[in-house]
């Protein structure tokens, strides 16, 4: 044997580095390698098994395997075969990620989940709401947070397009792994319905979506979800307080009158749903004129502040003004190609606003509401 030829335990090493691009673990974990080979001239031959045969991520795979094992000492190529998993190892995996879960439970609404659950909401539609959505996601996963969008606007979904996520999801056994755009899990109904297709649920079949949604996607170990409301008041906002009673709810308005009247409506049924509301956001709060730099009140000015006023005087807490978006066509711009603002020009006026409000957010101490004190009662 060369005194450089690598070992099987180094190449076994380095695999260990390498992260399945959908699920987030390495593919030693995931039984993903099937064999490794080293042979005397010191090239390397591995075996990956894929999930499903038409992965979308196998050129990736390849690539990140052959970075990892080419970068051992002594390695002087690496092959790469591809196989499929049988349907007994997909189970087998399937049951790994699972964590010995009941197949129908939703992780996040177990007493123990860190992962801080934000409904974004408004009252109306035109509000910018989506657009807010999107940027702090990716605003917050820049900031190195796990963080999945689910786009819980049935009928008007938009992230896919505004996050750029341009593939289907894969789905393995009956778990759905989620596309990511920018370090962001997306999963929407645009992704299941053919073309621009509209979708013509009711309310038991928006409840049953959304709870597959929470429960059949493999989401991993998120820091922060963010839900995409559809506007109003209706069957979605309801399910997701009934499905994660934890989860809190972020307002988006305009200055308007017209929209903080139904802004208010939208956070007022955390009355009835017994959520917390987090905080408003201002959309569209004022436009920068090009010439001298003034702030214009194209839609008027005070609506976010006087959203915030009135919730926190009916709700019996405090819910803060967390920002003010101004009006910049390049927050328009990023949404039509896919790259949102506080990436593509994360110190424009904008941008800085949008940063803000993400800051706030994370900066959150996590309250104790839906979570497990671990208290036992004490026998006398």
């Amino acid at each position: 044997m060369s005194a450089t030829r690598p070992s099987v335990e180094a190449v076994q090493a380095a695999l260990a580095t390498v992260n399945d691009p959908e699920i987030g673990r390495p593919i030693t974990d995931l039984g993903m390698v099937a064999s490794v080979d080293v042979h005397p001239e010191g090239s390397v031959a591995v075996t990956v098994l894929l999930t499903v045969s038409g992965c979308p991520m196998r050129e990736e795979i390849i690539g990140r395997v052959q970075r990892a094992v080419g970068a051992v000492d002594g390695v002087a190529g690496v092959e790469v075969s591809l196989d499929v998993m049988s349907a007994e190892q997909r189970t087998a995996l399937h049951e790994r990620l699972r964590g010995g879960r009941p197949v129908k439970s939703i992780p996040f609404a177990e007493p123990g989940s860190l992962t801080r659950v934000y409904g974004v909401a408004s009252g109306k539609g035109g509000v910018g709401k989506s657009s807010v959505t999107v940027n702090l996601a990716a605003a917050m996963a820049r900031s190195g947070l796990s963080v999945g969008v689910l786009d819980a606007d049935i009928y008007g979904h938009s992230v896919p397009r505004m996050l750029g996520v341009d593939r289907p999801p894969t789905q393995v056994e009956k778990m759905i792994m989620p596309p990511q755009a920018h370090g962001v899990k997306v999963i929407s109904t645009g992704m299941f319905t053919r073309g621009n297709a509209p979708v013509t649920w009711r309310g038991p079949m928006l409840h049953r979506a959304l709870e597959q949604f929470l429960s059949d996607v493999f989401w991993g170990d998120l820091d922060v979800l963010l839900l995409d409301l559809p506007p109003g008041t209706g069957d979605i906002a309801i399910s997701l307080a009934q499905l994660i009673p934890s989860s809190e709810l972020l307002i988006v308005t305009t200055p308007q009158l017209a929209a903080t009247e139904v802004a208010e409506r939208a956070g007022t049924i955390a009355v009835q749903t017994r959520q917390n509301v987090v905080g408003v956001v201002e959309n569209m709060a004022y436009l920068p004129c090009p010439h001298c730099g003034e702030q214009l009140d194209v839609f008027g000015s005070g609506g976010g502040a006087a959203v915030a006023e009135r919730l926190s005087r009916v709700l019996g807490h405090d819910v803060p003004l967390l920002g003010q978006v101004p009006i910049d066509v390049r927050l328009r711009e990023g949404g039509d190609a896919g790259v949102p603002l506080v990436l593509s020009d994360p110190d424009s006026e904008a941008g800085k606003a949008l940063r803000g409000i993400t800051d706030r957010l994370t900066s959150r101490s996590r309250g104790l509401s839906g979570r497990s004190l671990g208290l036992t009662p004490v026998k006398h």
